[in-house]
């Protein structure tokens, strides 16, 4: 796990919620430019001094995986993090735990490093002055001092400046006066002196090639820009020239010239083949720096292409191709050798001689190299020699600059970056190979541009004061200072009293308001120049604020941060701070004012919070302005996500668990790599953690997580491994070739995080199985070379395969192809056998010989049969495929069998011998005095004489009884005569037979079996299985009405297996782990319905029912009654039972209801109608009296109950039970099974049809029932 802490450039300092600036401000003059600077400076501040995480002092663990991972700063800014850095307390441990240092934030964007430029200005005290003051010009942009323009392109010479009043511009071209006017094709932007050259309606930009100067002025004095060289891109084309073949011995060195055409900008130089294939470069073949492209050494196949030289120009954007070079390379040997390919000291079995290294660039043995300060040094050395010689770099005195110095090209080239006066010196390359060395010096000089040291900077002072302008550079050789006023050189200007010229200085002594004018400073030495403009402005202005009013800043605990008051006066105004109205001025301790007016507090805390007040006064007045800070607290990851190692298609969690103010809004989001990861559809993103589903080796690398608010954020990174199948080797080599042996070499592959634990090696041949790989060894992973054991006379070729604990790799591409002599075979086939396939035919068949056990072309095999112990003679054939039949053989008699292996170059070893059969024919006999004894009502055992040996006619393979059942002692039961089997292998002379149907007649018969089939059959035996007990009744059914009553139903079994007696009820109440007493029913054997009444509302019952025959109870099924109510439930029946307002309702309906009821024998005693609606449970018949409108009178009858109903005590209807007897539905009085065992009927008692009309259950109305269903 990888910890950061960064904040964001603007959070950290704080965010700045300015108010709309009002009249006065614009008034005043207040300029919203002259106030972006400070707020710049205040966002680096931020940037730098970064709010800590919540660490916890004792986790010393998590802090040592913690991780400084700040990129290198530049100069500056490094000066900058050293004159501020800071240290903070812990937040989790006491303050006395001691101070953590801040850790260092990534690399910022360049807009902040623009601000931290700035804020290095203004913190050195320079003072802008409000552009609604009169001022002298100031150049704001201007071109770069070489201006190199596209020739397609129209030219623009930037140059802008600012003052009060707005400044003119006039341009000099090669230091004459540049008449704008008279050129129809160049125009100067409005409000700018930027240069406009219009080649729209033609002319040639060459013509306006040249030197040019902008000049800014207005009243007060004249701003002067650089220098500007305008120079026109140029691209010209390739000389045409036609190239002879380069011919070469082959080792002997060889420069290819590029010499491209001078071009402005010089082009990039790029070598590639006629047909826009690049050259693969390496130590032994490299391009120079000057374009040229060097062999170190010639090989044989550096002729297989051509060489073109490539020049890409930047402004064209076109890529101009030199003719290509052909090689013609001299050799010794044929490049189609394979033992000279696969030589591993290549240069001597090409029988090319070995040399000591040469320079091929520098020439000689020393050399000198001059470059400017600032500027990147390149030293390049380039050998050639037998074998390549390396290359290797020195400093003379001391060690290559580690921080600044990098190899390039292969080690041929040594660039250093950003060179100083201290990287001078002498430096030497050194060539070497296994025949020598030598050395090469480079003497670097460093020479310098000047460079400001105190660059002069705007003088602004009131009527009478003092100052000076201080012009100091340095450079090599030291560089002149040359003063000029507005433009003109300082010699020249009108003589002024009150300045003093002191060599880099001007001195002013009682400025009065005509000494307003520009100044420039030229210094300037044979490598280049620098001008700088600096303006003396003499002001009489009191004190005023430049920033809105009353801003608010908010803050992050234990940061540092800085509160601007920018301001403006002249005399310079000086400033005080001041907190919540308290009289003392804040500086010192953890406060510091800056000499622009910030204040900088060190470290901020919760008291620090409050209102400021910066107040700025000169003799002329004062001014004042408030800021309000807020402190909030800084936003942390407190479970930040750990690394992790999964394996390929694994799901993987990264944990991120935030901290943060909570008046600040947060936002969490993740980076891969530092870059914004994509959330696709195997990622699911959550508030706390990020998910991947089916990890793949893509989702390798760092998982950075990024908590944010609109001030702070905080990282946390984890890496994530995933393990996946390593990849292929390559590079397979063949060495060492013996005959029957060969070293395989390779490069392994890619282990991709899981080591490599074997490598298998595979083979394919192309003469039995062409295309087929098989495996011929297996490695361990820490190897990757290994001597094969070949087979004669294959034409091998390898491929490896790498395997780790995720998998297989991929198999390499296949080596080339090796092919082994042949000699007579070292093994015949196996897996001889001899079987007959029909009873006077013996078939001999083996496994053929695989590629590697052939040892020679044409294999075949020679059949030898005889038969066993009759000493004839042997029969042989010779056959080429697999088998061979052998005819006209006795039944079943054993015979002698060989097979050997033979090919054009001899017989393998003589075989050995295998007995075979000749076929077989079907048994000519049937077992004898078979014997029934019945065990029980569902097995028999069967008892048997065997059969003579030389019946079977074959090999014994069981004994087989073949049985059926005839018919069932049930009547009128159909039953299936479906035959079954059952199987004794072997000579055996008795067995069992189960699984059979009792109360039933059976026939038997008994056959011998042998490889051809059945004999023939026994006498048939009849025997009768006794009753059993019946299956367990169907459909066992258990429902439950109303609280006080259980239904129970249930269907016959489906197997009576004898004569039903009757059905055994047994069922018991309980409640939790409470049990009651069980009660058993017994019923007749035609009913299967019953009603339970429940003595106990609230306990369950738990029913087992069983069926009886004579012989005792089958097989029982339990089913329990539905749970009741539960007690919460019957609690809170009970607590609005004793409600007032419960009561109240039950009397209201109670009364309702007696009104219905009045109503309704009112109505009923004088005959009243009533419309039927709804259906009746009885349909009507056709005495049934019926009024014309629909209605039906009703009589006293209606009150009865439904036919086929019985009214219980209770008041409800109980469904009657049913004794139905199933003879009813059979052709008579005698029960029979159906084919599936159903019974249908056998009982004789016949029930009472009036019992069975209604069915339906029905209760009576009621209002108690009424009331009840609304409960």
């Amino acid at each position: 796990m990888r910890r950061l802490a960064a904040r964001g450039a603007a959070g950290d300092a704080g965010e700045v919620a300015a108010p709309a600036a009002d009249s006065s401000d614009s008034a005043q003059g207040r300029s919203p430019s002259s106030w972006r600077l400070i707020d710049l400076c205040a966002i680096w501040d931020a940037g730098v001094y970064l709010p800590s995480a919540a660490w916890n002092g004792a986790s010393s663990g998590v802090a040592r995986r913690r991780l400084n991972e700040a990129e290198r700063l530049s100069s500056v800014r490094e000066a900058q993090l050293k004159r501020l850095k800071v240290t903070r307390p812990r937040v989790l441990g006491s303050r006395e735990q001691g101070q953590v240092p801040r850790m260092a934030r990534q690399p910022l964007p360049p807009w902040v490093h623009a601000a931290f430029l700035l804020c290095l200005l203004s913190l050195g005290g320079a003072i802008e002055i409000p552009m609604d003051l009169t001022q002298p010009p100031t150049i704001t942009k201007q071109s770069v001092k070489d201006h190199i323009v596209d020739p397609r392109d129209n030219i623009l010479i930037e140059c802008e400046a600012k003052g009060n009043p707005a400044p003119s511009f006039h341009w000099t071209r090669n230091s004459r006066f540049f008449n704008i006017a008279k050129d129809p094709r160049v125009s100067m932007r409005r409000r700018s002196g930027t240069l406009v050259i219009d080649f729209r309606s033609g002319g040639r930009p060459e013509e306006y090639e040249g030197e040019y100067q902008c000049f800014a002025r207005n009243k007060f004095g004249t701003a002067l820009s650089n220098r500007i060289r305008l120079q026109v891109s140029k691209s010209p084309l390739w000389p045409k020239e036609n190239l002879d073949p380069v011919v070469v011995q082959e080792g002997a060195p060889l420069t290819l010239q590029c010499n491209p055409p001078p071009g402005l900008p010089s082009p990039v130089i790029f070598w590639m083949s006629s047909s826009m294939e690049p050259i693969t470069q390496d130590k032994r073949v490299s391009q120079g720096h000057n374009g040229d492209l060097y062999f170190s050494n010639v090989m044989l196949q550096d002729m297989q292409t051509d060489y073109s030289c490539n020049a890409r120009f930047h402004f064209t954007h076109t890529i101009q191709q030199k003719n290509p070079f052909t090689l013609k390379v001299l050799t010794n040997h044929p490049y189609n050798d394979s033992s000279l390919r696969n030589h591993p000291d290549m240069y001597s079995a090409r029988g090319v001689a070995e040399r000591t290294p040469s320079f091929m660039y520098p020439q000689g043995t020393a050399s000198s190299q001059m470059v400017l300060r600032g500027m990147d040094l390149l030293l390049e050395c380039i050998a050639s020699g037998v074998p390549t010689p390396d290359i290797a770099w020195y400093k003379k005195g001391g060690d290559l600059p580690s921080d600044k110095a990098k190899f390039e090209n292969f080690n041929k080239a040594l660039r250093i970056t950003n060179v100083s006066e201290e990287d001078s010196g002498e430096y030497f390359c050194l060539a070497s190979n296994k025949m020598g060395s030598i050395r090469h010096t480079i003497s670097v000089r460093v020479k310098a541009a000047p460079y400001w040291l105190d660059e002069p900077k705007n003088l602004i002072l009131a009527p009478g004061e003092d100052g000076r302008l201080v012009c100091r550079a340095n450079g090599n050789p030291k560089p002149t200072v040359q003063w000029m006023v507005n433009g003109e050189p300082l010699q020249s200007a009108p003589p002024n009293p009150n300045r003093e010229v002191a060599g880099d200085t001007i001195i002013f002594r009682d400025t009065q308001i005509s000494s307003r004018a520009v100044y420039q400073c030229n210094t300037s030495n044979e490598h280049g120049y620098l001008l700088a403009n600096a303006f003396v402005s003499v002001l009489d202005v009191p004190p005023r604020m430049l920033s809105p009013r009353n801003q608010l800043i908010r803050v992050i605990l234990y940061n540092r941060t800085r509160l601007d008051c920018p301001f403006f006066g002249s005399p310079i105004p000086t400033l005080r701070w001041f907190k919540n109205g308290q009289g003392s001025n804040l500086d010192g301790g953890n406060y510091h004012v800056y000499e622009n007016g910030s204040l900088e507090i060190k470290m901020i805390r919760k008291e620090d919070q409050g209102i400021y007040t910066c107040v700025a006064t000169n003799i002329l007045g004062k001014a004042e302005n408030q800021v309000r800070l807020e402190v909030k607290d800084p936003t942390r990851i407190y479970r930040m996500p750990e690394d992790q190692v999964a394996k390929r298609g694994t799901t993987v969690q990264l944990e991120c668990r935030v901290k943060h103010d909570p008046s600040l809004k947060l936002t969490v989001s993740w980076l891969k790599d530092d870059e914004p990861l994509y959330i696709g559809n195997r990622m699911k993103k959550e508030d706390d953690s990020l998910t991947i589903f089916g990890v793949a080796e893509r989702d390798q690398g760092s998982y950075t997580c990024v908590a944010s608010t609109e001030l702070d954020q905080d990282l946390a990174k984890a890496y994530l491994t995933v393990l996946g199948r390593p990849d292929r080797p390559r590079d397979l080599e063949l060495t060492d070739l013996a005959e029957r042996s060969v070293r395989l070499t390779w490069i392994p592959g890619d282990d991709n995080n899981s080591p490599i634990t074997d490598y298998v090696v595979q083979f394919e041949e192309d003469q039995f199985q062409p295309g087929v790989w098989h495996d011929h060894s297996k490695y361990p992973g820490s190897v990757n070379s290994a001597v094969l054991r070949l087979s004669p006379y294959v034409n091998y070729q390898f491929r490896v395969i790498a395997v780790n604990e995720v998998g297989s790799s991929h198999p390499s591409l296949p080596s080339e192809r090796y092919r082994t002599s042949g000699a007579p075979p070292e093994s015949n086939p196996g897996d001889v056998k001899g079987e007959g396939t029909r009873k006077n035919n013996m078939e001999i068949t083996w496994t053929p010989m695989n590629a590697t056990s052939a040892f020679g072309p044409n294999l075949r095999y020679i059949v030898k049969w005889r038969r066993r112990e009759t000493r004839e003679a042997w029969n042989n054939v010779t056959v080429w495929g697999s088998r061979y039949v052998v005819g006209q053989t006795p039944v079943y008699v054993p015979y002698e069998i060989r097979v050997q292996a033979e090919n054009d170059f001899g017989k393998g070893p003589e075989p050995e011998s295998v007995i075979g059969y000749s076929g077989e024919d079907y048994p000519r006999a049937a077992p004898t005095e078979v014997k029934v004894r019945v065990m029980n009502s569902t097995a028999i055992s069967l008892q048997w004489n065997r059969v003579y040996p030389d019946t079977v006619q074959g090999q014994l393979r069981e004994y087989r009884a073949y049985y059926w059942r005839e018919s069932s002692l049930l009547k009128n039961l159909w039953v299936s005569q479906k035959r079954q089997q059952a199987s004794f292998p072997g000579d055996r002379l008795r067995g069992v037979v189960s699984r059979l149907f009792p109360y039933s007649n059976y026939k038997l018969e008994m056959v011998v079996v042998n490889g051809r089939g059945d004999g023939p059959r026994s006498e048939t035996k009849e025997f009768t299985t006794p009753e059993g007990v019946p299956s367990a009744p169907r459909r066992f059914r258990v429902r439950q009405p109303n609280l006080e009553t259980i239904n129970l139903e249930w269907d016959h079994p489906e197997h009576p297996n004898g004569i039903m007696t009757g059905y055994t009820l047994k069922y018991v109440a309980f409640n939790g782990t409470k049990v009651g007493k069980q009660i058993v029913e017994n019923f007749s054997p035609n009913q299967t319905k019953f009603t339970v009444q429940r003595t106990d509302p609230v306990s369950r019952y738990r029913f087992t029912l069983s069926a009886r025959t004579q012989v005792g109870s089958g097989e029982a099924v339990t089913e329990e009654s539905p749970a009741p109510p539960n007690e919460a439930y019957t609690n809170n029946q009970a607590d609005i039972a004793t409600q007032g307002w419960f009561i109240g309702l039950m009397c209201a309906i109670a009364l309702l209801v007696l009104i219905l009821l009045i109503v309704c024998f009112i109505k009923r005693s004088r005959g009243g109608k009533y419309p039927v609606r709804e259906k009746k449970d009885v349909p009507l018949g056709p005495e049934d009296p019926k009024e014309e409108d629909g209605s039906f009178d009703y009589s006293d009858e209606d009150n009865k109950p439904l036919q086929g109903s019985q009214t219980s005590l209770d008041g409800t209807i109980k469904q009657q039970e049913s004794d139905d007897s199933l003879v009813d539905y059979g052709e008579g009085g005698e029960g029979q099974f159906n084919e599936d065992g159903s019974f249908i009927g056998q009982y004789t008692v016949k029930k009472d049809k009036e019992e069975t009309e209604g069915n339906e259950s029905s209760e009576a109305t009621s209002p108690v029932n009424a009331i009840y269903s609304l409960a």
